[in-house]
């Protein structure tokens, strides 16, 4: 064996690969996700997503062989982003901290990733027909196993009785709102664009008007 191949099969080589290949499918999911949120998937073309990475067509089919295919790897991207955030709901975490934290996270997402939201929700609207296994089973899942934890706060008086689930709809209604809708925030603000300063405003009040009608108490 050359000394060159010997090069090209060590340990460091092949970490630099495994870099550029995560860094270009970033890239790709990134410029995907914004042709998604605002073409929808029947309207984006792997055309425009290319150009709005910067890449040749040819290096994004590289990575995602189909349309359909790019767009079930941005679905999954959210939706694992999204799940990671109810981690702090746990059995012995204080709910108050717990689910500020969760509230706080998903508010940081629609204001950091709104596009993100933006896909998700089109796809809801469009009868969900991409993750309704997701939607039936792993998400599902989750809620039952939190709504579990918090059945134990009320149960332990930690806070006051609710309908979990419900709970949820509420809190993911009133985060994303902020990405969702966002041109119906700055119409009414009479914005061009929610401020930082802003989103923490609306943030500590969505936390504190969550938590007081919950009556949690702390630990």
């Amino acid at each position: 064996m050359t000394a060159s191949a010997l090069r090209a099969d060590t340990p460091e080589r092949g970490s630099h690969k495994a870099h550029i290949r995560e860094a270009s499918q970033i890239l790709i999911l990134d410029a995907a996700e914004s042709v998604f949120a605002r073409n929808g998937f029947g309207g984006a073309t792997m055309a425009a997503i290319a150009e709005a990475a910067g890449v040749p067509k040819a290096n994004l089919h590289y990575y995602f062989r189909t349309k359909e295919q790019l767009y079930r790897a941005v679905l999954d991207r959210t939706l694992d982003l999204w799940l990671a955030e109810t981690d702090p709901i746990v059995e012995d975490a204080d709910p108050g901290e717990a689910l500020a934290a969760y509230i706080r996270a998903k508010m940081r997402l629609s204001q950091e990733r709104p596009d993100a939201s933006r896909v998700f929700a089109n796809e809801v609207l469009h009868g969900a027909q991409h993750i309704e296994g997701y939607l039936t089973g792993r998400l599902r899942r989750l809620v039952a196993d939190k709504t579990r934890v918090i059945d134990g706060w009320v149960a332990r008086g930690l806070m006051d009785a609710v309908d979990t689930r419900h709970l949820f709809f509420t809190l993911w209604a009133a985060t994303q709102t902020y990405a969702d809708f966002d041109v119906q925030v700055r119409a009414v603000l009479g914005v061009k664009r929610v401020s930082a300063t802003e989103h923490e405003r609306a943030t500590q009040q969505l936390v504190r008007i969550v938590l007081q009608g919950l009556g949690v108490r702390t630990l």
